[in-house]
């Protein structure tokens, strides 16, 4: 999932400061998740606003509502009948989210209430560790299902650098040597062999080096 963390405070009071009327809108899928942007944090946050300005004599009105999702298209239509009543839109969702509401929404300032963080997972409640960099070349089938390029500080496809001790990374020591990782889930599996495949130099143009990324499926274009 894409995990986001909530912007400071201050932050959003300085974006919102200049209007009365506010749309704050949060996301039903991954900042959910994460706790950063569902309908409760939409409520947590409303809320904070209007204590803000109230003590300041500054009268705000929110509208609170949370999509299915704001990346796409249908959901953020939703929208549309509430645009007109406000001045500014508040977007909880990941910066995918709030792009789309402001390329459909274009003579409306969108500001977005959440830092996108990473595509990751959950280790324990309450905390979301990187698992995946959207590189576009996925060599997880010869890694053990353990991404080098997303945990391994160096990005290395190859096996461990020089520096790694008793498993553990030699940039932060708090961090498991992915390749140790990978070296383990290979041995359990009983594919060792697969250590020793040479992967070739990463194709990094598939990350993004030529501009945004589209996926074109033909068989589901209308």
């Amino acid at each position: 999932m894409i995990t986001a963390e909530r912007k400071p405070m201050a932050e959003l009071i300085e974006c919102v400061k200049p209007f009365r009327r506010i749309l704050l809108a949060g996301c039903n899928e991954c900042v959910t998740v994460c706790a950063a942007g569902g309908r409760k944090e939409v409520g947590i946050l409303a809320s904070a606003l209007k204590m803000h300005f109230q003590k300041e004599n500054h009268p705000i009105e929110i509208k609170e509502i949370t999509l299915e999702r704001q990346c796409d298209p249908e959901y953020v239509e939703q929208l549309a009948p509430l645009i007109e009543e406000v001045d500014v839109v508040l977007s909880m969702a990941c910066g995918c989210g709030v792009q789309e509401v402001a390329r459909r929404f274009s003579h409306m300032p969108v500001f977005p209430a959440v830092n996108t963080k990473f595509m990751g997972a959950s280790e324990a409640p309450g905390l979301w560790a990187e698992r995946c960099k959207g590189c576009g070349d996925c060599v997880l089938g010869y890694t053990g299902g353990i991404c080098p390029i997303s945990r391994c500080s160096k990005q290395l496809l190859n096996g461990p650098c020089g520096g790694s001790t008793n498993g553990k990374c030699e940039i932060n020591p708090d961090v498991d040597c992915a390749w140790q990782l990978i070296w383990d889930r290979l041995k359990a599996l009983g594919k060792t062999e697969l250590y020793e495949e040479n992967l070739p130099a990463k194709d990094w143009r598939s990350g993004g080096g030529g501009g945004p990324r589209k996926i074109f499926r033909e068989d589901l274009a209308s």
